[in-house]
């Protein structure tokens, strides 16, 4: 395996720490008077998410690059257990648990398109795309003059996810929703 040098370093670049996966999130030099210069690297790890930042002499190290892979699946059923999926590309199924799909859980419709991704062969994580569109299942009427509290009321997606949408939101509305924060866009057509 080919080792990466801090000039080839790059934001989005999958490296592997004592062991572990991290994406790069960004990366400064510092180079001090009558010293070797220092590189301070801030990281993501991929199975934990935490963010860190670390230090490193520029020209002692370089990083082994991680075996992180992301392939577009498709949802396609739950059997109480476990969530099941199918490569597009390969066709392969694979099947997660609640605990490794986390909060995505409440957004996940069959049929959606997503990215699994893989370290070393095994899934570590689950990516939906930035935009659903879900339709709203449960929401009461909007009462005029109800504009007090910014002019929203809450809503139950088919997913079983619960937010707050304009009145102007009807039961049997496509919304478009933010996978990052679960919260509403806009009206989908």
């Amino acid at each position: 395996m080919t080792s990466i040098g801090f000039s080839d370093l790059h934001r989005g670049l999958n490296i592997e720490i004592d062991g572990q996966p991290y994406e790069v999130v960004e990366y400064t030099r510092h180079k001090m008077q009558q010293r070797a210069p220092v590189t301070r690297v801030k990281v993501r790890n991929l199975l934990s998410g935490s963010v860190t930042e670390k230090t490193f002499q520029a020209y002692e190290t370089s990083f082994t690059p991680a075996d992180v892979e992301s392939r577009e699946c498709q949802y396609l059923y739950t059997d109480g257990q476990f969530y099941h999926f199918m490569d597009l590309e390969s066709f392969d199924q694979h099947q997660l648990s609640k605990e490794q799909i986390g909060d995505n859980l409440n957004l996940l419709k069959e049929e959606f398109s997503l990215e699994i991704t893989f370290y070393n062969g095994a899934i570590i994580g689950v990516k939906l795309p930035t935009f659903v569109n879900l339709k709203v299942t449960i929401s009461p009427p909007g009462l005029k003059g109800d504009t007090a509290q910014g002019g929203t009321k809450p809503a139950t997606l088919e997913t079983g996810h619960n937010l707050n949408v304009p009145l102007f939101i009807n039961e049997g509305d496509t919304i478009k929703v933010d996978t990052r924060d679960g919260k509403y866009v806009e009206r989908a057509n």
